[in-house]
């Protein structure tokens, strides 16, 4: 199972055909296998990631340190729940650490973005304090390199 989970994560379009040949089964077998999967929400969401700099679409993206005051009976999540329903979240972790939650916030400008922080999420009467860090360039996403160095001319620019 291990195997074609890792298969699927790196493509998720990946051929039962070619799964079955990779790990040494049917293809009925690997399309059992997934279809259980699926059911069971071990394979949440097939997704593309799309680099949407180059599709020329402007987004702007933020990690943001949320320090809250859980609730009793309830802990994070309660308060979790009411952030991450918010359409601008686009990713949210319980943290170790000085913070409680990292969430990923993505919005058309920073001005929007800091919009959200002050008036929506700041206001939530359990969070305590946020500290915003706003995305300046992306160099890789779940494990593929979208700005690849190497690829550059290394040679100094020379002007006169």
């Amino acid at each position: 199972m291990k195997d074609i989970l890792k298969i699927l994560s790196r493509n998720g379009k990946e051929k039962p055909e070619k799964i079955a040949t990779m790990v040494g089964k049917t293809k009925d077998e690997i399309e059992k296998i997934i279809k259980e999967m699926e059911e069971k929400k071990v394979i949440i969401k097939y997704k593309a990631l799309i680099d949407w700099e180059k599709a020329g679409e402007d987004i702007v993206y933020a990690f943001i340190d949320v320090k809250v005051i859980p609730e009793r009976d309830v802990g994070f999540d309660a308060v979790a729940k009411r952030i991450y329903k918010y359409p601008e979240v686009h990713s949210m972790y319980l943290m170790s650490g000085s913070y409680d939650f990292s969430v990923v916030v993505a919005g058309k400008t920073m001005k929007e973005v800091a919009y959200f922080v002050a008036e929506r999420l700041a206001t939530i009467e359990q969070v305590q304090s946020t500290a915003t860090h706003f995305v300046l360039k992306t160099y890789k996403i779940d494990d593929e390199i979208v700005v690849s160095l190497e690829d550059k001319d290394k040679r100094l620019k020379v002007s006169y």
